[in-house]
Formats: C-alpha cells, structure tokens, sequence
C-alpha cells in the first residue's frame, strides 16, 4: 500500500538553493499532482541574542545533521550571523577524541561543532572541546539542552526555530 498524503510541507524555502527548491517542489507535483503544497520557512531565534552580538561565537549544531545530513551549518549558524556574532569559532584545532574522529570523517562539518553524546565518552569529548575552543559564547542548535548533561566555562545562547508559512 501506497500513502498518499493530502498536504505536502515544504520547509527552508528562504534558506535553501531556489534551484533545489523548485525540484522539491517538481517532484511534489509528480508524486502526488492533488495534495496541496505549503511553503514554509523555519524562524530562528536565539534566547539571549546580547550573549552572541560582537562575540565570537561556538557553534554547536546537531550531530546527524553535519555528519549523515551532510550540511555544513544549522539553525546555530544563522542565529549567531543575526545576532551579529563578531566571529564564528572554528573547534577543530580544539577538537578532541571522538570529536576529532568525527571531524576527520565528515570534513563537510566545516567551522561547526557537531553535538555527540551517544555515550559517556563522546558527552565528555563533547564538553572538552567546547572548554578548550577560544569562544565568548556557545550558541547552541541542537535540540538537547547541553546544561543538562555537561558543564562549560562559557555562556550558551540556545537556538529555538519555529515554523512559518510563507
């Protein structure tokens, strides 16, 4: 059996190459030409915007999304360029264990920190990097609150998104 869906959503039109887009779109049209098709972007928010403006910033962004997603940066990314971070921090000189490992694996990562905490070990490779990479602020985009589970000597900033249709 086939599930044919009746609303098709669309998310990251604003920030997704227009190009890619309109084959999402395309491809939409011919899977399933009735449904209707919503456009939507995702609105990003930082909870203290005055912790990242003129700082430089660490940005943690969720594990699968630079690894198996393959993207080089997330919702952190862009609330620190909103809120006028004076530099994103690049973590990979400070990058250690499995960190290290990951960022040898997935070099896509770029200047953003993966959030890994599937164990104890990566929890702690995790809070060790972000201790050791010379930031201001920690602007958090992963959907785990880090204070819960590590402990940093710098401010975080988290990331919330909410879905807007266009």
């Amino acid at each position: 059996n086939l599930l044919i869906s009746h609303l098709l959503i669309v998310n990251k039109v604003d920030t997704a190459d227009p190009a890619k887009v309109e084959e999402v779109f395309e491809t939409c049209r011919t899977s399933n030409p009735d449904a209707r098709v919503i456009k939507c972007r995702s609105v990003i928010t930082a909870d203290e915007p005055e912790l990242i403006a003129g700082k430089r910033a660490l940005v943690v962004e969720d594990g699968p999304t630079l690894t198996h997603g393959g993207m080089e940066y997330g919702a952190g990314w862009f609330a620190a360029k909103q809120a006028g971070a004076a530099e994103i921090v690049d973590a990979k000189p400070f990058a250690v264990g499995s960190i290290k490992e990951t960022y040898e694996k997935y070099p896509p990562a770029g200047e953003i920190l993966p959030a890994l905490g599937y164990g104890d070990q990566q929890v702690r490779d995790l809070e060790a990097t972000i201790n050791a990479t010379p930031a201001d602020v920690v602007v958090e985009g992963t959907p785990i609150d880090l204070q819960r589970i590590i402990t940093v000597n710098k401010p975080i900033a988290n990331v919330a998104y909410e879905l807007e249709e266009v």
